[in-house]
């Protein structure tokens, strides 16, 4: 029998990622709760930021927006997401996220995980200034 216990994780408490643009947390990984499927967190854009373009090789990503109004592009497709509107990002899909004219908040996960944390996620674009920037950590492999 397996014993499990709970495990509370703040926005507040995790340090904010600006590599690639915007405010990124990663919460639940297998760093910070043991996680074995994958990872996720909440991104915060305010008013014209965005998400540089980037890839996710052996991961589906799953984007629900809490507040205010995003475009994303995924592949050729721009698709715009308001609050309470969800996308899902398939396996190696470029993608990028803006925000439009007022703050966005937003929930993402990831899974599967990739075999190693420095394989999961390939920049495509850099945003000025974030070049020394280090990646969210996310824990170790699968």
């Amino acid at each position: 029998m397996t014993t499990t216990s709970a495990k509370k994780i703040a926005a507040a408490d995790v340090p904010a990622n600006r590599r690639r643009g915007g405010d990124v947390r990663v919460l639940l990984s297998p760093k910070t709760v043991g996680s074995t499927s994958g990872f996720g967190g909440v991104l915060t854009l305010e008013p014209g930021e965005y998400v540089c373009e980037h890839i996710h090789p052996y991961s589906e990503e799953f984007v629900h927006v809490i507040e205010g109004t995003v475009l994303m592009r995924v592949g050729t497709d721009e698709v715009e997401l308001g609050p309470g509107d969800a996308l899902m990002v398939p396996i190696g899909a470029p993608h990028r996220v803006r925000a439009g004219a007022t703050a966005v908040r937003i929930v993402f996960h990831l899974s599967p995980l990739a075999p190693r944390p420095e394989l999961g996620h390939i920049d495509l674009e850099v945003p000025p200034g974030s070049e020394d920037a280090p990646d969210p950590e996310v824990g170790g492999a699968r």
